[in-house]
């Protein structure tokens, strides 16, 4: 989807609109009001076509004007503990007063690491090149030339300077190798390049870093291109994709072994995206998306049957991305990734909104919905209900609070279930009376929005609440959310997919780069190392994932000598 530009904000009060209009009447404009004016009708123009647009709700056009807030309890209904927001539900109880009195927001993830003021030592860039400096002029053992009588000695800890160096994302580097020729034979000799050098003209990290940018955060290549070309290292997108598109019989290997291990993975997570292939549109359709990614000012068209599918699965602490752009619907991709799956294992739980095309058909998961998509609903209409949102959405904080508890200690995922079965499990029943009470003593209305808010709750209670049945459960889809901001940052700045092809190479290369991310490993290393070592990647691609491929590489080097 591509996004529109906010609008200018012009505060004016009514005496100052009423000044402007007495000048325009008297033709005595200012010099400044000429913006104001300009300002005012670009406004009208972008807010006329909003509102003509069929897709275009109060809830979106209001964070178009003001910005989207955040989510956060403590955003949505104020920081108050106000214990008397129950009392104004009409049938607040003690009880339903004790789930609202919280001062923890439990909506914010753990932080491992106090603030810094974005200050880093020497230990935070592991990916530097590290160079050792002798002293000019000492050595251990020599005599103090400040005192002339002390012995200098070796110190552990040594001076630190950290120095960054601007320079393009592709390099070249030109060896102009000197000839010399016989005079009387005729025969050439040629210098030999520095070692290490070798013939190709093109190294190993050059597709690596493209395929970074492109798909690890959105790049395109005519941006690429044109970024190259400005600092005089030109490098067209034509060629960027051949080297791109060169990769992938090297590193598929990895690519296939982790749609594997993801198919054993205990926790698998699912959504999809828009996308658009033009391979598979209409002429007409090709004709509009190429006119709108001519035109900064674009609108996405409305278009169904094509998505980019992402799957986040967990497993023994490890987490597992995968992108899929088609015809398919997350489910049936889904489907596709867990025939893989070995038949001694048992179901995986399956995280997903409670849209039917997110489940895999014929086979059997443990389905939970996100939790977060039902608070979400509550979130939207706050404005409209206040009381009744406020008591929700604080029984929900408590609920997030024990699950970053439980995180922070590091609990089994048994551990997790007794926890929440005693900590949550009561605010949740309370919750679930509540919500119950509202429909039997008629005092919602059901149709409202917040009468549909709460039935989405009700309807969908036992997989939103499966964290207190079955050991492992997560809350919310949160995971694959992030995932697809992948799929979806590639879209706002590249538009569509060319091909399949296209759609194909950039699944592989964009489940790689965020598997390498949610693993903590050097995505552009990762790269890399799978082109230099492709035949042992082709016989054992198990010893090449993103959170065992320098081990591999170690013992490996340990082996050679």
């Amino acid at each position: 989807m591509v996004t529109r530009k906010q609008p200018e904000i012009v505060e004016m009060d009514a005496s100052q609109l009423e000044a402007l209009l007495h000048r325009a009447e008297a033709e005595a404009l200012e010099k400044e009001d000429y913006q104001t004016i300009r300002v005012v009708f670009e406004s009208y123009f972008q807010l006329t076509s909003l509102v003509g647009d069929k897709n275009t709700t109060i809830a979106r056009l209001r964070k178009l004007l003001f910005g989207a807030r955040t989510e956060k309890t403590a955003a949505v209904i104020g920081s108050e503990t106000d214990s008397t927001s129950a009392a104004n539900s009409s049938d607040a109880s003690t009880k339903d007063a004790a789930l609202v009195d919280v001062k923890i927001d439990a909506d914010e993830e753990p932080s491992s690491s106090p603030k810094g003021h974005g200050r880093n030592g020497a230990d935070d860039y592991p990916g530097a090149t590290q160079i050792e400096v002798p002293h000019e002029s000492l050595q251990t053992g020599n005599p103090c030339p400040e005192c002339a009588e002390g012995i200098i000695y070796h110190l552990a800890q040594p001076g630190v300077l950290i120095r960054f160096v601007g320079q393009a994302p592709i390099q070249a580097t030109i060896y102009r190798l000197q000839k010399l020729r016989c005079n009387l034979c005729g025969t050439v000799f040629t210098a030999q390049p520095p070692e290490g050098i070798g013939s190709e003209k093109y190294d190993q990290s050059v597709g690596s870093m493209i395929a970074l940018l492109k798909y690890g955060y959105g790049f395109p290549f005519h941006r690429s291109s044109r970024l190259q070309e400005n600092i005089q290292i030109p490098l067209p997108a034509s060629t960027q994709w051949d080297l791109v598109e060169s990769l992938v019989p090297e590193i598929a290997p990895a690519h296939q072994e982790l749609i594997r291990q993801a198919a054993q993975g205990e926790v698998v997570h699912n959504d999809d995206t828009r996308a658009r292939i033009l391979e598979l549109m209409g002429e007409r359709a090709k004709e509009q998306v190429l006119a709108e990614a001519a035109d900064d000012d674009s609108v996405a068209a409305d278009r169904t049957g094509m998505w980019t599918s992402g799957i986040v699965a967990t497993s023994e602490g490890r987490r597992m991305a995968l992108f899929f752009t088609g015809r398919q619907h997350a489910g049936e991709n889904l489907l596709d990734v867990l025939k893989k799956r070995s038949d001694t294992r048992p179901p995986p739980i399956q995280m997903c909104d409670a849209l039917s095309r997110n489940i895999p058909g014929e086979l059997r998961t443990i389905i939970a919905n996100c939790l977060a998509h039902g608070r979400r609903r509550f979130v939207d209409i706050y404005e409209r209900f206040q009381d009744e949102c406020r008591y929700v959405l604080k029984a929900l904080k408590i609920i997030y609070k024990n699950d970053k508890l439980a995180r922070e200690q590091k609990l089994a995922r048994d551990e997790r279930l007794r926890f929440h079965q005693s900590e949550s499990g009561p605010a949740m029943a309370e919750l679930h009376a509540w919500m119950t009470r509202q429909f039997d003593e008629k005092r919602v209305e059901p149709n409202s929005g917040l009468g549909d808010a709460l039935t989405y709750m009700l309807k969908h209670w036992g997989k939103l609440t499966l964290f207190l049945k079955v050991p492992g459960a997560p809350l919310d889809n949160n995971i694959c959310e992030r995932a697809l901001k992948k799929a979806i940052q590639h879209r706002k700045n590249a538009l569509f997919y060319k091909t399949c092809n296209g759609a194909r190479v950039g699944d592989l290369f964009m489940s790689l780069i965020h598997t390498c991310e949610l693993n903590s490993a050097n995505p552009f290393d990762y790269l890399n190392q799978l082109q230099r070592h492709a035949e042992q990647l082709a016989e054992c691609p198990a010893d090449w994932m993103p959170w065992n491929y320098r081990a591999t590489i170690e013992s490996t080097q340990l082996a050679g000598c």
